[in-house]
């Protein structure tokens, strides 16, 4: 019996919404790195359920824009901004249901918390060094100037668990064939 979807190979692009997309398409490009894709909608639909039965908000909500990214090796960004029906909630903490935060991999920790800090970026305490299975890894989490909360990862010479794992991450200590 398989177990799982059949014929996933891995994730394709990661999909949040913000509150002001011109901010964040600023900090995603100029901040972050990320190459912009390109930009759909707005997408409103008056006159039926399209939009809860696709996507799970309030029928007259209307999908400003989105528009797509691409960050490195990693997945795509979707990047939403909504015109909710209603007011819209705060962005969760990691304690929160709900809570997330997205990671990216860093190869000099150091010189990548330096040009946060220099364009005014929230960084908050750290580096921490991970210990147990994830001994020689370093991170540290940073704010969107939304709140949004991300990461930075560095362990260039893999992690411990790693050593005995089939399934290897990308790093450069060995990447992709």
């Amino acid at each position: 019996m398989t177990t799982g979807i059949p014929g996933l190979r891995g994730t394709e692009h990661i999909g949040f919404t913000v509150p002001d997309i011109e901010e964040a398409h600023r900090f995603f490009v100029d901040i972050i790195g990320c190459e912009y894709l390109y930009s759909l909608g707005p997408f409103r639909h008056d006159d039926d359920d399209w939009m809860l039965t696709h996507l799970n908000v309030d029928p007259r909500t209307i999908m400003k824009q989105n528009r797509f990214y691409r960050c490195g090796y990693g997945p795509n960004f979707e990047i939403f901004e909504y015109q909710p029906v209603g007011s819209a909630a705060a962005e969760p903490r990691n304690s929160d249901i709900g809570g997330h935060h997205l990671a990216f991999y860093v190869d000099d920790l150091t010189s990548a918390i330096a040009h946060l800090q220099s364009n005014g970026v929230r960084v908050l305490d750290g580096p921490t060094s991970s210990s147990s299975h994830n001994t020689g890894q370093q991170w540290i989490y940073f704010l969107s100037p939304w709140g949004m909360q991300f990461e930075l990862v560095s362990y260039p010479n893999g992690k411990q668990y790693e050593a005995t794992s089939a399934t290897k991450l990308w790093h450069p200590a060995h990447p992709a064939e």
